[in-house]
């Protein structure tokens, strides 16, 4: 245990750093080599690492509603900016998706919380997990509808993650013992099969999203000595913006 413990070595910020490089990797390529896979490749570890973190979020968060409001409210906005430049498009990018994770893990929270809590009615525990239920229903019929980034699956991948996520319930310790990083993370890549299949660049580029599993398990649970949170919720705008933007200007220098 000792040994596993010492080569875990990533806090969150540096997953999320590693997170964002592959993400630029990805566009990148996207942007100006479309046909050069490999770095399409490298850009498949991108999502499972934001996604891990967008769990461990809303593990930790004191403000629910500001963590959600937050992640939504850019999400929203950059929406409104592709509009702009393609009306035509109703394409929901990585933010949406992960808005409506948080959502759902949000309700499980709550459902988890009243189910162990010894004076809640037996009523509120049913509710709670009624409202769960249903809010899983209403994310799969919203993307069945419109076009969400990554999917119903995609939305999910942090939902799953969160499973054995029992910070701060009252859940009994033998319970308690289930909320470890190993068992968290195979729950993750539960939902990552059926992406292998439903994914635009096919399975021959998708299956590169499981190298993502041996970084997060070198994840030490600690969130990093510098705040670095509204650096990474600015990243995803700021460098699509300049990516487009050396794009459109080496069209007008040619």
């Amino acid at each position: 245990m000792e040994t596993l413990k010492k080569l875990r070595i990533l806090n969150s910020n540096a997953l999320k750093l590693l997170a964002a490089i592959f993400m630029f990797v990805d566009h990148f390529g996207l942007i100006f080599f479309p046909k050069v896979m490999w770095l399409r490749m490298i850009g498949r570890l991108s999502m499972p690492l934001f996604a891990f973190a967008i769990a461990e979020g809303c593990r930790y968060t004191k403000n629910k509603w500001k963590h959600f409001a937050l992640l939504f409210g850019l999400g929203a906005a950059c929406q409104l900016v592709y509009f702009i430049f393609d009306p035509d498009s109703l394409y929901l990018g990585i933010l949406i998706t992960f808005s409506l994770s948080t959502l759902i893990i949000y309700a499980m929270q709550y459902a988890k919380k009243c189910t162990f809590d010894k004076e809640a009615k037996w009523w509120l525990k049913i509710a709670s997990w009624l409202l769960f239920l249903g809010l899983i229903l209403g994310v799969y019929v919203f993307c069945r509808y419109f076009t969400v980034d990554y999917g119903f699956y995609g939305c999910m991948l942090p939902v799953f993650a969160s499973i054995f996520d029992l910070h701060r319930i009252p859940a009994p310790d033998r319970l308690k013992k289930l909320d470890v990083l190993p068992l968290r993370i195979l729950c993750m890549a539960i939902p990552m099969i059926p992406l292998l299949f439903a994914g635009a660049l096919g399975v021959g580029v998708t299956w590169c999203s499981f190298l993502s599993i041996p970084l997060l398990l070198l994840y030490n649970g600690e969130k990093g000595k510098r705040n670095m949170k509204y650096f990474f919720y600015i990243f995803y705008p700021l460098h699509l913006g300049l990516l487009e933007g050396i794009q459109i200007l080496t069209y007008i220098l040619q």
